[in-house]
């Protein structure tokens, strides 16, 4: 009996020594994202800001698990919103296996185009960029998200008429743009609108880097005359703008900025809040410090021992770069559900944006939807007014006229 249970001892321990030991759970593969930015260059007062917000948000993602348990991985290159550098940076992107880039730039979004569709990754230009890709039909891979130039144009039309009396007809309105082809993308539209509702469109170039535009503005105000000024300009231009149509006594409140003339840098340099009293800018996320995604940073930070970056304090593009994140997350995230225990694609992750529904991120953004048809979301904005010393949300702007833009996108590809 001894030796029978000696001998089955021995088999037991052979059997344990020659067993593998179970192997642990393999750590799934990260995910690239490439990311775009403009830390140095003319637009600088963007970057600096929006990209630290993008990186941010993807930081709490990883720390709360990834998604689907993959870490996410922004790979950033700084263009200085040069085109080269915009092209290069794309290639090194494709290298990494990047399934999806956040493009920064109106002429870098035109150049990489084709790039982008041939190599079916998608990119997104939020808030600027070539305005047909709205029509995801026409454009799988780009995804404007947020309202384009042509949307901006149409909603700055019907907000100018809406503070006019609900009245256009006979009234001059000034379009004051920096003269490149991001300020030059909305100019057929305002023209077209010019002629529907009968008001006098004159435009008013100012020659990059945007820092003299005294004449123009003169022009504006004193022998123009104009009724309502529609402005579209970023970098250092917004805030040289607001100087001047001060210094020769023009309301501000009969401004409205498209959206990259609308941050607390631009209102600082001018002077500030208190100097740019009645300014209307638009937006396409939330501004301000008070929504639950960047109170979860701000907590990240602290649970680290550390202080909230200061960057958070410029919340119109630490916002913006926090949503675009959230954006290529979630698009990630609808990828990685369909195609589970798979390596996603950049046309899997293309199939996730066009799954974004009533997105919200906490109230940053009024509930979002992209489709195939609409890479767009509706050309949906927001209006704000410096009033009282801070921004303060006057309503959201739905898609005005959309028969119009929808007549130049078919123009555009009828002629592409």
């Amino acid at each position: 009996m001894r030796h029978c249970v000696a001998l089955m001892t021995a088999l037991v321990l052979t059997a344990s020594l020659v067993s593998p030991a179970p192997t642990p759970a393999q750590p799934k593969a990260d995910i690239v994202i490439g990311v775009q930015c403009d830390r140095s260059g003319p637009t600088q007062i963007v970057g600096t800001v929006l990209c630290p917000g993008f990186h941010d948000y993807i930081a709490l993602v990883n720390e709360r698990g990834g998604v689907e348990g993959h870490k996410i991985t922004a790979r950033e290159i700084d263009h200085e919103y040069k085109v080269p550098p915009a092209v290069e940076s794309y290639e090194r992107f494709k290298q990494d296996h990047a399934v999806s880039i956040a493009v920064y730039g109106t002429p870098q979004i035109y150049a990489l185009t084709e790039k982008l569709t041939e190599d079916r990754i998608p990119g997104t230009s939020p808030g600027f960029g070539r305005a047909d890709a709205a029509d995801g039909t026409r454009y799988p891979y780009i995804f404007p998200i947020a309202a384009t130039y042509w949307s901006q144009a149409a909603a700055a039309v019907d907000f100018a008429k809406s503070q006019l009396g609900g009245q256009l007809k006979g009234k001059k309105v000034a379009y004051i743009f920096y003269d490149n082809p991001a300020g030059r993308e909305p100019l057929p539209v305002l023209q077209d609108l010019a002629t529907k509702e009968g008001f006098q469109l004159r435009e008013f170039a100012v020659p990059p880097p945007g820092v003299e535009m005294g004449a123009q503005v003169l022009d504006i105000a004193q022998r123009y005359r104009a009724d309502f000024v529609i402005a579209h300009l970023f970098g250092g231009a917004p805030a040289v703008s607001l100087k001047e149509f001060r210094r020769v006594g023009y309301p501000l409140n009969k401004i409205v900025s498209f959206v990259w003339g609308s941050a607390e840098a631009n209102i600082e340099a001018a002077g500030g809040f208190r100097q740019a009293e009645g300014y209307y800018t638009m937006q396409f996320a939330g501004v301000g410090s008070d929504y639950p995604v960047l109170k979860d940073i701000r907590e990240m930070y602290k649970k680290a021992g550390k202080p909230a970056p200061p960057e958070m304090a410029s919340t119109v593009f630490y916002n913006r770069g926090v949503l675009i994140a959230a954006l290529h997350v979630e698009a990630i995230r609808n990828a990685l559900k369909a195609h589970p225990n798979e390596t996603i694609t950049g046309a899997d992750v293309k199939a996730g944006f066009e799954k974004i529904s009533n997105f919200t991120l906490g109230g940053l953004v009024p509930p979002l939807k992209i489709t195939a048809a609409d890479h767009e979301g509706g050309g949906l904005v927001q209006i704000w007014q410096v009033k009282g010393g801070k921004f303060v949300k006057i309503t959201d702007w739905h898609s005005a006229y959309p028969d119009v833009i929808a007549k130049h996108i078919h123009e555009a590809a009828a002629k592409s």
